[in-house]
C-alpha cells in the first residue's frame, strides 16, 4: 500500500477516549471546591483539549494565578481519585490503532492531558505499546500553539506534509493549520461538526473505523 503519510498524530480525549463526562465532573467538582461559580457543562466540554493553565482562565475570568493553582491541584486530586468510574475507548479505536501500528505508520499523541494522566491512560488502555512519541500539555505549550506537533515532527525527522493531525476539537485542528499538517476532524468527540467547520479541516470522520477511507 502506497502510504500518503509516514506519520498519524492523535489526540487523546474526545477522540481516542470517551472521558467527556469525567472529565465535565472533575472540573465542576474543582471549581466548586473554590466556591466560585460552576460553569454550565457545555461550557466546560469546549475548553477540553486546552491545557489547565489556559483552560481554567478561560472558564472563571481573570483571576489570581494562585486560584489557578488551587483549581488546578483540586481538579487533578479528582481526576486522579481512584473511586471514579474509568472512561472508556470509542468503539473499534484500539483494532484501529493495532492496525495502523502492524501496516508500518509511526504513530504519535499530542493531547491536553499531562504526563501523568496520559501515562496512566497508556498502561490501563494497553494502547501505549503502539505509539512511538508523545507530547503533553505540561511538556510543551498549550493548544492550538503547533509546538508540541513541532517537536514530534523533529523526533521523527518528518515534515509537516508527511503527517496528519486527527482529534476532535478546533484546537487540535487550528494547532495543524499552523504548520500547514492536515488534520482530521472527528465528529464525535466534545466539537459538534458545526463548531470544527469553522477551523476547516482536512478531513471530516464520523467513525473512527472509517479512518483507512482517508488515509488510502
Amino acid at each position: 500500500m502506497t502510504k500518503k503519510y509516514d506519520l498519524i498524530i492523535f489526540d487523546w480525549d474526545g477522540t481516542i477516549l470517551d472521558s467527556e463526562a469525567h472529565i465535565i465532573h472533575c472540573m465542576a467538582n474543582a471549581i466548586g471546591d473554590e466556591s466560585l461559580p460552576i460553569p454550565s457543562e457545555n461550557q466546560i466540554k469546549h475548553i477540553i483539549g486546552l491545557s489547565l493553565s489556559v483552560a481554567i482562565p478561560n472558564l472563571i475570568g481573570d483571576v489570581p494565578e494562585t486560584i489557578v493553582n488551587k483549581i488546578t491541584a483540586n481538579f487533578k486530586r479528582h481526576f486522579f481519585d481512584p473511586t471514579h468510574e474509568d472512561s472508556e475507548l470509542f468503539e473499534g479505536v484500539s483494532n484501529v490503532i493495532a492496525e495502523l501500528h502492524t501496516i508500518g505508520y509511526y504513530l504519535a499523541v499530542a493531547t491536553g492531558k499531562g504526563r501523568r494522566g496520559l501515562d496512566i491512560a497508556f498502561q490501563t488502555t494497553g494502547l501505549g505499546q503502539y505509539f512511538h512519541l508523545s507530547r503533553c500539555a505540561d511538556e510543551t505549550r498549550s493548544k492550538p500553539d503547533p509546538m508540541m506537533l513541532d517537536e514530534i515532527l523533529a523526533d521523527l525527522d518528518l515534515p509537516a506534509e508527511r503527517a496528519i493531525m486527527i482529534g476532535d476539537t478546533s484546537y487540535d485542528i487550528e494547532m495543524a493549520n499552523n504548520i500547514k499538517m492536515d488534520s482530521i476532524a472527528v465528529t464525535y468527540g466534545m466539537h459538534d461538526k458545526d463548531h470544527l467547520k469553522i477551523s476547516n479541516p482536512t478531513h471530516f470522520l464520523d467513525d473512527i473505523q472509517k479512518l483507512y477511507t482517508i488515509l488510502t
